[in-house]
């Protein structure tokens, strides 16, 4: 196929054309946000390295209920109502790599977003969520944990 075919396909096809561009357009945004972020998203494995290299602290956003049912191992539970990474608690990490961690990763971004407008500098979200860890699975704590 030459470049004049391909002119000639979208002239005799512009519903296609356009839905193509489109596509294009919300696949470049997309990947420009994730880049420029501020943070970035880590696979179940990379975090067990993560605190077993650099003593990350895991903050758990999830309900109580939820995380004494299982939650990551030296995890903290924080409930995303109640996050605040002002906290005395979490301002002290504010050198260590912290992973947010929420049922599906999508809580998690937001806390993440807050914790580096508060100058936290080495920010992870697990990406999937708790549900990533356990299909990768890794073992859970039951119990109230940190």
């Amino acid at each position: 196929m030459n470049f004049e075919e391909l002119w000639a396909f979208l002239g005799r096809n512009p519903m296609l054309a356009l839905a193509l561009a489109g596509i294009t357009v919300a696949i470049v945004y997309t990947e420009l946000l994730r880049v420029f972020r501020g943070f970035k998203g880590l696979r179940p494995a990379e975090v067990t390295a993560l605190v077993n290299r650099e003593d990350a602290l895991v903050v758990d956003l999830r309900p109580s209920a939820e995380f004494e049912k299982g939650h990551i191992p030296g995890s903290k539970n924080v409930q995303m109502a109640q996050f605040d990474p002002e906290n005395k608690s979490l301002a002290a990490a504010k050198s260590l790599p912290v992973v947010a961690v929420c049922k599906t990763g999508v809580s998690a971004v937001d806390a993440a977003k807050r914790l580096r407008k508060a100058g936290f500098e080495k920010v992870y979200v697990l990406e999937g969520g708790i549900g990533a860890w356990q299909q990768a699975d890794l073992p859970l704590a039951k119990g109230r944990g940190k």
